[in-house]
Parts: structure tokens; C-alpha cells; sequence
């Protein structure tokens, strides 16, 4: 196993309402020494979930939302931050019901996806939820979200979609169709 380089100092150097910029001096045990960049999350860092909720045996559901990182629109999965003393599956759970409009009686945690490691400390909690049921709860998005929905069997075609662009969505919807397949619930 590699060994991390160390630390040699650590400090701020960028801050919004959101973000913080945290500028890293490594040294590598070869004796080169960097600075790294990082974007890391403000606040204690409880996390994130996005969840892979199934309408029914072949459809996930998807949301479209006003996205400020591309100035457009874009269909996802329902996301958002864990709250401080939040389980997972009871933060995917209310993210889906203010996103999405459904709750889940079955809750599932896949798998944890980072964005951009190099230059991330993010990372994102994917769920399964299943056995879907209507309900709504007042959210912090500041328009309702359009509801659509893919067939786990069209995720190549959506890729080719103009408003999904989001790398992290489209590998928790394969790693969902994945499980369901081998679980003998779905077949391509």
C-alpha cells in the first residue's frame, strides 16, 4: 500500500455561504513537495444521499431542477444533504418526499460516490428505494421540481439526453439496474 504524503500545512484560502477552498502543502515520500487545491463542503460535513427511487420493476424516477453550475435545467436523481442527527435512508427518504413527492417503504444503501476526488472532499450516499408512496413535504427549492422517469433498459439513450449530464446519476442508475439484475428482479 502507498504511503500518504504529509501534511506539511493547511490553511483556508477561499470562502462563500457554501463552499471553502483549502489549500494543501504535501510532501510525497519521494521528497517532492505540492500544493493541492481542494473544494471542501462548509459547515461539520454530515454528507449527501442521492437516491435511485423505483416507480416500478422498470422505471427510476427523475427530477428536473434549476442547476446554477450549468445555467440550465436538468433531469437528475432527487439529492440533497443529510441533516446534523439525520440516518442515511431517513435523509433519502425525506429528500425524495420534498423532490419527488414520494416516500419509500423500502430503503436500500448501494453505495458511496465521490465527484471529483483530485479536487473533492464530497462524497454522495446512493439508495434504493422501492414500494413508493405519494406523499410531499415542504422542501428548500425555491420552484417545484418536474417529475419524469427512465426505463432502467434506455440508459444509454439517456445519456445522450441534452439535460442529463450528471455523472454521479447515471452510475447509481447502472449500479441500480446492476443489483436488480443480479437479484433476478429485473432482466435486460
Amino acid at each position: 500500500m502507498r504511503q500518504k504524503p504529509t501534511v506539511l500545512a493547511r490553511e483556508i484560502v477561499a470562502s462563500s455561504r457554501l463552499f471553502r477552498v483549502e489549500e494543501l502543502q504535501l510532501r510525497f515520500s519521494n521528497g517532492v513537495e505540492r500544493t493541492y487545491e481542494r473544494l471542501v463542503g462548509k459547515g461539520s460535513g454530515y454528507g449527501a444521499v442521492m437516491v435511485v427511487a423505483m416507480a416500478d420493476a422498470e422505471h427510476a424516477l427523475l427530477v428536473e431542477e434549476y442547476c446554477g453550475g450549468t445555467d440550465d435545467y436538468q433531469l437528475s436523481l432527487p439529492k440533497g444533504l443529510i441533516e446534523p442527527g439525520e440516518d442515511v435512508l431517513d435523509a433519502a427518504n425525506r429528500e425524495l418526499k420534498e423532490e419527488a413527492g414520494f416516500g419509500a417503504r423500502h430503503l436500500e444503501l448501494i453505495a458511496e460516490l465521490s465527484l471529483s476526488p483530485g479536487y473533492m472532499s464530497q462524497k454522495i450516499q446512493v439508495v434504493l428505494a422501492s414500494d413508493l408512496y405519494e406523499e410531499r413535504l415542504p422542501g428548500d427549492e425555491p420552484e417545484p421540481m418536474g417529475l419524469d422517469r427512465v426505463n432502467l433498459r434506455d440508459l444509454a439513450e439517456l445519456v445522450q439526453h441534452p439535460q442529463f449530464t450528471e455523472g454521479r446519476a447515471l452510475a447509481a442508475l447502472y449500479l441500480v439496474r446492476d443489483l436488480l439484475t443480479k437479484r433476478g428482479s429485473f432482466s435486460l
